[in-house]
């Protein structure tokens, strides 16, 4: 067994494979990526996955519009399906938001993001299902969508391993190893690994295993919950992924007439630990969906609970990811702090911090998720949607 790696990836989430395939892809030679379970067994693999570009920063659209080019370049490249079904996405604007999602639709058509308003005399043939009380407005993105998260992950992991990386599941790295102004490897159950660089990619946990090394790292895991419902007419509901901030919820198909329904922003957080969190859906949180769904979207009515299940979200002071290297440290890389939007950014964060990684190149827009950003005060404001719009 090897014992010295030129990048060690801790983390088979999304952006630890992401960042794993790009290193290979890029023809770095010795490349290992661990995880204390397996591929996309952390908050990766219960995402909701809904792929949309509506930020209101130019980044982070520019990082979804790559992760679309990724998705769709993985069954060639990769020679496996990442699961991604781009059907439209819609998003249900209240009124008082209309002003901040017409700037955001501006920035993100000068990108060249298909999007826009629908008009009103189109909702009947657009959103036949919807109830547009209270709706402001419906922003239609036709090439957004949703994928499967487990998929994805497995396609970027395949391709990972037949380019020649290492994959170990059920392996936990227990520390960082660091020697003054340099992190020089890991710790392994079974002992030490030599490392040119490591990729702290283990979301809930990064902030722990940056505490190995006496890194800060200002993360906070919170508890999210998923409902799975059945539709009694499946033909009569939408077909396309939808956020509603008219009601705080969203919603996406998963095919024959099953959906994943949850709550959006604004909400309370309440912090929990990664290791030990309630794994399955509260009462309320159900009530709360289904009657705000049924409101929304009358064919619901009549809908069945399949199940439900609690997650965690590693979330930054802005709710931005924390990624890069930092100022005055060798052979260390965040790529954390998802807040519950890194999936669809996380495919293109990987990309870039590959390059980053390799050879110090990287653009000014993305250097500034470095976690240097917040004793700089550089943290990110959005428009609206509490710091993640």
């Amino acid at each position: 067994m090897a014992r010295s790696y030129d990048v060690v990836v801790v983390g088979a989430g999304v952006t630890g494979a992401a960042t794993a395939y790009f290193l290979k892809k890029a023809g770095v030679e010795r490349v290992l990526m661990l995880d204390r379970r397996g591929i996309a067994a952390g908050g990766t693999g219960r995402s909701a996955a809904i792929i949309r570009h509506h930020y209101s920063n130019p980044l982070l659209v520019k990082l979804t519009m790559d992760g679309v080019s990724i998705l769709k370049s993985l069954p060639e490249e990769a020679g496996a399906d990442p699961g991604f079904t781009q059907d439209g996405w819609f998003f249900l604007v209240p009124p008082d938001l209309m002003d901040g999602a017409s700037e955001n639709i501006a920035m993100q058509q000068g990108l060249g993001v298909k999007t826009g308003f629908l008009a009103e005399s189109d909702y009947s043939t657009m959103v036949p299902w919807l109830n547009t009380d209270g709706v402001g407005g419906v922003v239609h993105e036709p090439e957004g969508g949703y994928v499967d998260p487990v998929m994805a992950t497995e396609a970027l992991a395949k391709g990972f391993t037949d380019m020649g990386g290492e994959l170990r599941t059920n392996t936990s790295c227990r520390e960082l190893r660091r020697e003054g102004d340099r992190v020089i490897g890991v710790t392994l159950d079974d002992g030490e690994i030599d490392a040119g660089a490591v990729v702290n990619a283990a979301g809930p946990w990064s902030h722990l295993l940056a505490e190995s090394a006496d890194l800060g790292l200002p993360l906070r895991v919170v508890r999210e919950q998923d409902t799975i419902w059945q539709v009694r007419h499946p033909a009569d509901m939408p077909t396309q992924s939808i956020s509603n901030a008219v009601d705080a919820i969203y919603l996406r198909p998963l095919g024959e007439g099953r959906y994943v329904i949850g709550r959006g922003f604004p909400k309370e957080y309440f912090d929990t630990d990664p290791y030990n969190f309630k794994e399955t859906e509260d009462d309320d949180f159900v009530k709360v969906v289904a009657e705000r769904a049924e409101n929304r979207f009358p064919p619901f009515a009549g809908a069945k609970l399949v199940h439900g299940y609690g997650a965690t979200y590693d979330v930054s002071p802005d709710w931005y990811p924390i990624v890069g290297a930092r100022e005055g440290l060798d052979g260390y890389f965040d790529a954390s702090g998802g807040s519950g939007h890194g999936f669809k950014i996380g495919f293109g964060i990987g990309r870039q911090l590959a390059g980053w990684i390799i050879d110090g190149t990287v653009a000014d827009d993305f250097r500034a998720l470095s976690n240097d950003r917040f004793a700089a005060g550089k943290m990110f404001v959005q428009k609206f949607g509490g710091n993640r719009g």
